[in-house]
């Protein structure tokens, strides 16, 4: 199993694989099988970015069952999605800032991340496997105010797509199954959301057929599930933590914005 991270260490940035605390360093780059240096730091040793650059950043909006039943939504017959800035990634241990002169509310939410490693057009859920590169934890952050602020237009790009609002990592997982997994937010100590892939509406590989019918998607994009019930408002000095068993725990700090 291969877990890519990227890291800073003696103010140069690498690639690397992780193994428990220990990372060995790559000499390559990420959709490529790792080649190593021989060289291994351990992880307190490093400082951990998001373990990769994304192209764009696609992101879903009502794919969990629960979700739906809990809120009224209808069964959407494609799965409905937007974009957001590449700008807005940040890493492991990085600030979520809330944007300058906003006081509304600023929320957290826990979403499985699809890196998809080969292009693809038009192709089948069976072939879609072999365009995935691996997984990675999400948190997509919403100033929920701003999204229904002009009732003629909904602003999801606006409301999510500002710096810090999409905290990545900590790693890539490159093996792991989908399906079994479960995806965890964590508020303070506190389990604010835990619920199971198998709830989605549209699976992994659903989702990367699907949306390949309509796009083109290419190595490095990233594509964000969306998220079930228990999303919460953040309040100055929340610790959020993003946990999915067998990728790791993504850990970030929301604050008013400095200054």
């Amino acid at each position: 199993m291969t877990n890519w991270v990227r890291f800073e260490l003696n103010d140069n940035t690498h690639m690397g694989t992780l193994n428990g605390d220990q990372v060995s360093i790559c000499s390559n780059t990420l959709f490529e099988e790792p080649v190593l240096t021989g060289e291994t730091v351990s992880l307190s040793e490093v400082r951990l970015l998001a373990p990769y650059a994304p192209n764009s950043i696609l992101a879903l909006w009502n794919n969990f069952h629960e979700r739906a039943a809990a809120e009224g939504q209808t069964i959407p017959a494609t799965p409905l999605y937007f974009m957001k800035p590449v700008s807005s990634v940040i890493g492991p241990g990085d600030t979520i800032f809330r944007p300058r002169g906003h006081s509304g509310r600023v929320i957290f939410e826990a979403e499985l991340g699809i890196v998809v490693g080969k292009q693809c057009s038009n192709i089948s859920a069976a072939q879609a496997d072999e365009h995935i590169f691996g997984y990675t934890c999400v948190n997509d952050v919403t100033a929920i105010e701003f999204l229904f602020e002009d009732k003629a237009f909904q602003q999801w790009t606006r409301s999510k797509g500002y710096d810090s609002f999409t905290p990545l990592g900590p790693c890539i997982n490159t093996e792991i199954d989908p399906g079994g997994l479960n995806i965890l937010a964590i508020q303070d100590g506190e389990t604010r959301q835990d619920y199971p892939v198998t709830d989605m509406i549209y699976s992994p590989q659903q989702i990367v057929a699907m949306i390949s019918e309509y796009q083109t998607l290419v190595p490095g994009d990233l594509i964000c599930c969306g998220t079930s019930v228990g999303a919460r408002t953040m309040k100055p000095g929340t610790e959020i933590q993003i946990s999915i068993p067998g990728i790791g725990t993504l850990v970030n700090h929301f604050d008013d914005f400095p200054g």
